[in-house]
This record gives C-alpha cells, structure tokens and sequence, in this order.
C-alpha cells in the first residue's frame, strides 16, 4: 500500500499514540524536581512521529529513510529513558504503565526497522522523482508482472488437470 500522507502509515500513528500517552504521564508529580528527565522525555518521544512526518514531507526515500533512523534513534532514547524511570523508586507507582511503554516503543522500533529494509529494497527514488515516464515504466512492469502470474497460474492448471485425467485413466483401467 502506498501513502499520500504520513498521518496515514501506521508507524506514525502508534509513534502519536504513544506520544499522546507519555505526554501525559510526564504531568504525574514524580517527574517534579528531577532534573531534566521529564523535558528530555517528552522531546524524544515527539520527536519520534515528527522524524518520520519530516523524512515522508522530504519526498525522496534516502531523506526518509535517514529520518526513520532518527526515528529509530529517538524510539531508542525513550526506551532507555523508561528502563531508568523503572529503577527509581519514584516512579514505583507508574511501573505497570512504564513496562507497557517499554512494550510499545520496542514495537514501534522493530516496525520501523522493517520500513526502513523495505525502503532500502525500493525501486521508486522518491515522490520529489516521480514523474509521466517514472509511473508508465512503473506501470508497465506493474502489468508485466501481473501478466507472468495468469500465465503460471495457467500453467499450473493445466499440470492439475492433466494430473486429474491420468489419474482418472489409471482408475478407468485398473477397473
């Protein structure tokens, strides 16, 4: 499937969810009065959904598959950040959310780990390249290869029906 806007790739969207809901635990009086941990939280988390929107807004794929890295990087960040909240005593209370977050930034890093393998394997350069003859070849291979799989589907069966009628013969006979 291919996206017009990064608000639709579901990457994004778990980076916003988990974004939102990290927000929203850094109001919790425990992040009070413990240096920058709660500032530097809240920065890395955002920053995730926003290196994947500005790599997707770039319009080639090496700017975004550079800003998935630093998405990547960011996801990463969060993630040490919550494994040191879980070992202050402070945060005792918040340890089941914490451990869910952990939960969710592995997700998010291991799906953009695999945008990125799926990118690097991409033919297209990039929206900013696209142009009439970019999307014709693009095209014409598209029904190429739609064509070289009717006729191996044809193929295969005619080997099936073959395979049927021998197999009918060799009943008819034995009979």
């Amino acid at each position: 499937m291919r996206y017009s806007r990064f608000e639709q790739v579901p990457v994004w969207k778990a980076a916003f969810e988990l974004g939102v809901a990290l927000l929203e635990l850094t109001e919790d009086r425990a992040f009070v009065g413990i240096g920058d941990v709660r500032n530097q939280l809240q920065r890395a988390v955002v920053s995730i959904g926003n290196n994947i929107a500005e790599g997707f807004e770039r319009g080639t794929t090496n700017d975004l598959i550079t800003f998935v890295y630093y998405a990547k990087g960011s996801c990463g960040e969060v993630r040490s950040m919550l494994l040191t909240c879980q070992r202050l005593s402070r945060f005792s209370h918040l340890s089941s959310q914490i451990s869910g977050f952990i939960s969710q930034s592995e997700i998010i890093s291991r799906q953009l780990a695999g945008w990125t393998d799926s990118l690097q394997n991409a033919d297209i350069k990039g929206i900013r390249y696209l142009n009439d003859g970019v999307r014709e070849q693009a095209d014409r291979q598209q029904r190429r290869t739609a064509f070289e799989q009717q006729i191996r589907d044809v193929v295969k069966q005619g080997s099936l029906k073959r395979e049927a009628q021998q197999a009918q013969r060799a009943s008819s006979s034995e009979t």
